[in-house]
């Protein structure tokens, strides 16, 4: 019995460090999405080269501030502080954890019920969130310097394969 036991123990931990990373991917994009949002559209900043070409020209030119290399550069230095305002909740079905937000963005009251707050919760979320935004910085660049569809199920699932399991998860059928 307890060789049994040890034998689960591994495949538990991975399963729990498998979705806390999947989980701190997607509300990490879902944080940045919504920072990207917040920005006014006719924001710009000059990007390229300051140096004066020898006809006399500069090749500056305008981009959308909110989506600039520069604003996601900023974000990603703080956006992990928004994990504090994220709880996970448990699947009964399936025991898989999955993380939402306890505090909402725009103050509509939020459906809590099943939903583990706590300081453990809050720093191992922000911890992967972290680990998250360093190792996979230029791809979350490279996904959020333009307008995409599914940023989510791109970057997270198929892209770092932090989402793998959630391709296996069988879908209700329509």
């Amino acid at each position: 019995l307890a060789l049994a036991l040890a034998s689960l123990l591994p495949a538990a931990g991975a399963r729990r460090s498998q979705d806390l990373h999947c989980g701190a991917c997607r509300a990490l994009v879902d944080e940045l999405e919504w920072e990207i949002a917040q920005v006014d559209p006719r924001k710009t900043i000059q990007m390229g080269s300051f140096r004066i070409n020898p006809d006399g020209s500069q090749s500056v030119v305008e981009v959308p501030y909110a989506r600039s290399e520069a604003h996601l550069t900023e974000l990603l230095e703080r956006v992990c502080e928004k994990m504090k305002e994220y709880g996970e909740k448990v699947d009964p079905a399936t025991h898989r954890k999955s993380y939402v937000r306890v505090i909402s963005q725009d103050g509509t009251k939020m459906d809590l019920s099943g939903v583990k707050f706590d300081g453990d919760v809050t720093s191992s979320l922000k911890f992967a969130c972290e680990s998250i935004a360093e190792e996979y910085e230029d791809e979350l660049i490279e996904f959020l310097s333009h307008e995409a569809e599914n940023v989510k199920d791109r970057l997270c699932s198929k892209r770092t394969d932090l989402c793998d399991h959630a391709l296996h998860i069988p879908h209700d059928e329509l």
